[in-house]
């Protein structure tokens, strides 16, 4: 089969699974997932789904998101999206019949497993509503959007910087510096447009306001005392420009009269969000963006190995509670301050412990083989830093593996931290990739040999800390009574096991 039929037979057999095209309202991809606005998510067959090959897991947050894996998601959404318009166009409104639930046995299997992650997942959806993190999910979808072209530009970046290093077509080293410094340069237009699309104002219009950030000529303004530099504020400064411009375009919208509302919404727009952004709002947001380079650079200087401990143990609790978004355009502002963001190689030691307590678990629950399976099947993506079928499949749901995979972060983290602050800069040029994807990725302060050894050393200490403390004190004797049997076998005396979080918190 070829690669196009491949996708559009993993498109053809999704779309039947999540409802018909009926009961799809959105269709948007990120880096990883298929993220779908479903009407009734009742109508999900999420066993069948899960149990596709081309599907590596499933989240349910305020999209439904369908885990395909980077690359593979690119190709599959066009597919999905041709389908639906198909069907549609076949019987408008004739959504799919729930299927019948499927029968399961009285031993744990990787299907109550499954079921306990999707209690904890609603659970958590439910937690997460709050205006906040609502907010803090808004500002993640101006900035993800973003992700590919920071990939793209980054690892071009990293190949000019070797091509440099090595002395190698000095012809050709210019032109890849300028391709890859182009997008990085406009980011704040791009911010900026993402902005007004995501707060209900015209994109073009943020857009706009936010170049005047980038324009060269601001270095004739003077605000605050002191002469404008273009790119001042950069990310941040585009974000509150066009937020204000978001504003001033709806009052305008609620007094102007419709025959000049063309003329006068724009103008009125464009002139006092862009005073404001000259004479304020670029002066404090480039104050904001240095506190927070200045910020990094002091916690991993002087507390690098209790830092990295924290923030690669607290990672994946934070992606639990929605808060993780909020980090996105530290990341940014870091890259377009210093080139790379020292943060990322950190948090990514958190998928380090996740695929070492896969790995222990695979080891200590020898006769299941249905969660085993499961783990076979998640461990090779878990390496490329797409965690999410580890997470919600298989150590979320069993609870404690959870806690020691968190440890195995944690330690990793601490590991990379430590050279940090023994002044052994590992910084990523983009933000989206994780494990061994981050390696084109890695840039710092003491070259490429040297950031490469040490992250990929963090990696193996996140393996190893989180397979042996998952090993050793993932499971109690009582778990491991009642998980490591087989699939068909029955169960040994006990309470099954409920989906619940609070079955979770009784196995921590």
């Amino acid at each position: 089969m070829s690669e196009e039929n491949k996708h559009r037979a993993t498109a053809a057999a999704i779309l039947p699974l999540v409802g018909g095209a009926a009961n799809v309202t959105s269709v948007a991809h990120c880096m990883t997932r298929l993220r779908l606005g479903l009407r009734d998510r009742s109508l999900v067959q999420e066993e069948a789904l899960t149990a596709l090959p081309a599907v590596m897991g499933v989240v349910d947050d305020d999209t439904y998101q369908i885990v395909l894996g980077p690359g593979a998601v690119a190709r599959v959404t066009p597919e999905f999206e041709a389908l639906v318009a198909a069907e549609r166009a076949a019987a408008p409104e004739r959504p799919a019949a729930p299927a019948a639930p499927a029968g399961g046995s009285d031993s744990v299997s990787a299907e109550e497993l499954a079921a306990q992650g999707d209690a904890l997942r609603a659970e958590r959806k439910a937690r997460n509503a709050t205006p906040f993190k609502l907010f803090l999910r808004r500002i993640a979808n101006i900035f993800v959007p973003l992700i590919p072209a920071l990939i793209g530009c980054g690892i071009i970046a990293g190949l000019n910087g070797l091509l440099v290093n090595l002395g190698r077509l000095p012809g050709l080293t210019p032109a890849l510096a300028a391709i890859a410094s182009g997008f990085m340069a406009l980011i704040a237009v791009f911010v900026g447009y993402n902005t007004a699309k995501e707060f209900g104002g015209t994109p073009i219009l943020g857009g706009a306001v936010a170049s005047i950030i980038v324009y060269a000529k601001v270095a004739d303004v003077e605000a605050f005392g002191q002469h404008l530099s273009p790119g001042q504020g950069g990310v941040l400064g585009a974000l509150a420009a066009a937020c204000l411009g978001v504003y001033v375009e709806k009052r305008c919208r609620r007094w102007v009269p419709e025959s000049v509302d063309v003329l006068v919404t724009p103008t009125v727009t464009v002139l006092v969000s862009g005073l404001a952004t000259l004479f304020g709002l670029m002066f404090l947001a480039g104050e904001v963006s240095s506190w927070i380079g200045d910020a990094a650079d002091w916690l991993l200087a002087h507390g690098g190995a209790g830092a990295g401990l924290l923030l690669g143990g607290l990672f994946l609790p934070l992606v639990m509670l929605g808060l993780h978004q909020a980090l996105i355009p530290i990341h940014t502002t870091l890259i377009e301050g210093a080139g790379f963001t020292v943060l990322l190689p950190i948090l990514a030691m958190a998928g380090a412990g996740q695929v070492g307590a896969a790995l222990a678990i695979y080891l200590r629950l020898s006769r299941n083989t249905s969660i085993r399976t499961t783990i076979k099947s998640a461990l090779w993506p878990g390496f490329l830093g797409v965690g999410e079928p580890l997470i919600y499949g298989v150590s979320l749901p069993l609870g404690r593996p959870f806690v020691t995979a968190c440890a195995g972060g944690a330690f990793g983290g601490a590991f990379v931290g430590l050279f940090n602050q023994l002044g052994t800069d590992v910084g990523s040029t983009a933000i989206g990739p994780s494990g061994w994807a981050l390696f084109p990725l890695l840039d710092g302060s003491h070259g490429l040999a040297r950031t490469i050894a040490v992250y990929a050393a963090g990696l193996l200490v996140g393996y190893v800390a989180g397979f042996v403390a998952t090993y050793w004190f993932g499971f109690t004797k009582t778990m491991l009574a009642e998980l490591n049997v087989a699939p068909d076998a029955p169960a040994p005396a006990s309470p099954a096991p409920v989906a619940t979080e609070e079955r979770v918190r009784e196995r921590v």
